[in-house]
């Protein structure tokens, strides 16, 4: 799910930067671009941090329950 968000925020950047380039380009259009970009990059942060502390949580609790039959 979180290479679908990825791919999703980057269609939706590339597609941005494109519209900006229709009415000619200035700096306008390289600050919005950065911050698209910086906006892209942030979330794509969070989905992995998020995903390695799912992964992180996962091993704990396999080390945890090691050898026993409690249930997970």
């Amino acid at each position: 799910m979180d290479q679908v968000k990825q791919a999703g925020r980057e269609v939706e950047t590339e597609t941005k930067k494109g519209l900006r380039e229709l009415d000619g380009h200035d700096l306008g259009d390289d600050i919005a671009n950065a911050g698209d970009e910086v906006k892209k990059d942030l979330g794509n942060l969070g989905d992995d941090l998020r995903r390695e502390g799912r992964e992180a949580g996962r091993e704990l609790d396999e080390e945890l329950h090691e050898g026993t039959d409690t249930p997970r």
